[in-house]
C-alpha cells in the first residue's frame, strides 16, 4: 500500500481525529527526523508503518481508558491511539528531555485541531520503574522498547486491578511470548497473540492480563 493511499484510509481509523492526525504525520517527517526521532527513509511510509500500526491497537482498549504510553519516543504508540479514541486519555512516558520537548510542542500543537471533547494528552518525563506506586492505568501500551519478558517486569506494577498489556510485536510475538514464558509464569499472567487490520495495514500485538 503507498502511503497516499494508506493517508485516505486513515480517515475512516481517525474519524474526527483525522486533522490532528494529518499533522502529526508531519511533525513526524519533520522535525522528528531532523530531530533524530525518526529515520529519514520513514518519511514514506509513515502512515502505513507508524500511524495506522499504532492505531490499530485500539480495539483491545477497554472504554474510557487511562492509557499509559511507556517509552514513548516520538509519540507512538500512545499519540495515534489517542486520535482514533476520543474517549481515552493518555499518558506519554518518556524519560529522554530531548523527546519530552518534542512531545510537548506536538500535543500543543494538536490540541488546536482537535474537538473540545475529548481527546486528553499528558506527557510525563519519566521511566516506566518510576512511576510505580504514583500511577495506574487500564492499558498500558509499548511499540519497540524491550523484548516482552523484561517490559512485563516493568509495566504491570502499573496496571490497574484489570487492566491490561499491549505491545506492538509484529512477526516477533509468538517468540517473545515463548521466550516470556517462566516471567509471565512468575508474575501470574497470561498473553496472546492478536491480530487486526484495516484495508492492507495489519498490527500484530501481544496482550497481556493478569490471571482471573
Amino acid at each position: 500500500m503507498s502511503d497516499s493511499v494508506s493517508r485516505e484510509t486513515s480517515r475512516e481509523v481517525f474519524g474526527s481525529g483525522f486533522a490532528a492526525a494529518d499533522r502529526y504525520a508531519q511533525w513526524l517527517t519533520g522535525e522528528g527526523i531532523v530531530r533524530g526521532l525518526l529515520g529519514p527513509r520513514e518519511a514514506e511510509r509513515v502512515w502505513d508503518r507508524h500511524l495506522l500500526n499504532s492505531a490499530l491497537i485500539a480495539p483491545w482498549i477497554p472504554q474510557g481508558a487511562r492509557v499509559g504510553d511507556i517509552g514513548s519516543g516520538a509519540g507512538l504508540p500512545g499519540i495515534p491511539v489517542g486520535l482514533a479514541r476520543s474517549d481515552v486519555s493518555v499518558t506519554l512516558v518518556e524519560p529522554l528531555l530531548r523527546r519530552v520537548r518534542f512531545l510537548d510542542e506536538v500535543v500543543a500543537d494538536l490540541r488546536s485541531l482537535l474537538p473540545n471533547d475529548g481527546y486528553a494528552f499528558e506527557v510525563v518525563r519519566s521511566r516506566a520503574e518510576d512511576l510505580i506506586g504514583q500511577r495506574s492505568f487500564d492499558a498500558v501500551v509499548a511499540r519497540a522498547v524491550a523484548p516482552l519478558e523484561r517490559l512485563v517486569t516493568w509495566t504491570v506494577p502499573l496496571l490497574s486491578e484489570t487492566g491490561c498489556l499491549i505491545a506492538i510485536k509484529g512477526s516477533t510475538a509468538s517468540e517473545e511470548v515463548t521466550q516470556a514464558a517462566p516471567a509471565l509464569a512468575a508474575l501470574k499472567l497470561t498473553a496472546t497473540v492478536e491480530t487486526t487490520a484495516h484495508g492492507d495495514a495489519t498490527t500484530t500485538v501481544v496482550v497481556v492480563r493478569r490471571h482471573p
